[in-house]
C-alpha cells in the first residue's frame, strides 16, 4: 500500500496567505471538509467530533462531562472524577453572567475537572475551532454558529468546574473572539436569506453580550477598544443602508413607544438608527 500523499498535495497546491478549504466525499460516502496547510492538510467530519472519535461512548468529551454534571446536579452531590457513568441530558449552554470570582469557598466542592480532563477538552475545542474556521470559508454559517456555541459551553465548563484556577482562567481570553464569531455567523446566515433585520438583531445581541462580558470581568474600559466589537460594528454599519424604507416607520413607532414608557436608552438607540438610515 502506497502511503505517500505527494500526489494529493500536488493536485491541491498550497497558496500562502489563503485559507484553502474544500468538501470531499469519504469512503463511507459521508462528506468531509479538508483544509490545505503548508505541510499537508486537515480532514474533518462535518458532524460530531471533527476527528470522528467518541470518547467514553459520547459524541465528545464535552458531552460526556456535561452528562456527568447533569447527573451530579440531579443527585445533589459532586461527581466522582473517576466515575464514567453519564446521563443523557445536557445543561443549558447559555450563561447569564461571566463571574470568575470565588466568593463562596464551598464552590470548591463542586469542581470536578482535573488538569488531564481540562487538557482533553482544550485539545478537542481546538479541533472544533479548525472546523468552524473552515466552515466559515465554505459559508456554512449555520454550522459555524453550532460549533462556536459549543465551544462557549466548554469555556463555561472550565470557568465553573475546573479544579485548578489556572485551568479556570486559561481559556477565558478566547471568549470575546468566540462570541464575535458566533454573532457573525448568525448574522451571515440571516443575510443568506436576505433577512437584513434579523442579521442586525444578531449583531446587536452579540455586541450587548460582549458589553456584559467586559462589565462582569471589570474590564469596561476595554469594550470600546476590542477588535471583536469593532468587527461587529463595522458589519452592522454595512447593513443599515440595506434596511427597507418601510422599516423607517416601524423604527419611529418603536422610538415613540419607548419615550412614552420612559425607556430613554432604547429611544436613543432607535433615534440613532433612524439617523443612520437617513444617511
Amino acid at each position: 500500500m502506497d502511503k505517500d500523499i505527494s500526489n494529493l498535495l500536488d493536485e491541491w497546491p498550497f497558496v500562502p496567505g489563503q485559507i484553502s478549504v474544500r468538501l470531499i466525499e469519504g469512503k463511507d460516502h459521508e462528506p468531509r471538509v479538508q483544509v490545505r496547510l503548508d505541510l499537508g492538510f486537515l480532514q474533518m467530519k462535518l458532524d460530531g467530533r471533527p476527528d470522528g472519535q467518541r470518547p467514553h461512548e459520547c459524541d465528545s468529551y464535552l458531552e460526556y462531562h456535561e452528562a456527568q454534571l447533569t447527573q451530579m446536579l440531579g443527585q445533589g452531590a459532586a461527581p466522582d472524577p473517576g466515575n464514567e457513568q453519564a446521563g443523557n441530558e445536557q445543561p443549558e449552554s447559555e450563561q447569564p453572567e461571566f463571574d470568575l470570582s470565588e466568593d463562596d469557598e464551598s464552590e470548591e466542592l463542586d469542581r470536578f475537572l482535573d488538569s488531564d480532563e481540562c487538557r482533553h477538552l482544550r485539545e478537542e475545542a481546538q479541533q472544533y475551532y479548525h472546523r468552524y474556521i473552515a466552515l466559515l470559508v465554505l459559508e456554512d454559517f449555520e454550522s459555524v454558529a453550532r460549533d462556536t456555541s459549543r465551544n462557549l459551553r466548554v469555556l463555561d465548563l472550565f470557568r465553573d468546574y475546573a479544579i485548578d484556577e489556572e485551568d479556570r482562567v486559561a481559556m477565558e481570553g478566547h471568549r470575546p473572539y468566540v462570541m464575535m464569531m458566533r454573532a457573525r455567523a448568525l448574522a451571515s446566515h440571516a443575510l443568506k436569506y436576505e433577512e437584513n433585520k434579523v442579521a442586525i438583531h444578531a449583531i446587536d445581541e452579540g455586541i450587548e453580550a460582549l458589553k456584559l462580558y467586559y462589565q462582569s470581568t471589570g474590564q469596561e474600559d476595554l469594550f470600546d477598544e476590542a477588535g471583536e466589537v469593532d468587527m461587529l460594528r463595522e458589519m452592522r454599519d454595512g447593513l443599515i443602508p440595506k434596511l427597507p424604507v418601510s422599516q423607517r416607520a416601524e423604527l419611529r413607532q418603536r422610538m415613540e413607544a419607548a419615550i412614552v414608557s420612559e425607556n430613554f436608552e432604547l429611544a436613543a438607540i432607535l433615534r440613532d438608527e433612524l439617523r443612520m438610515m437617513g444617511k
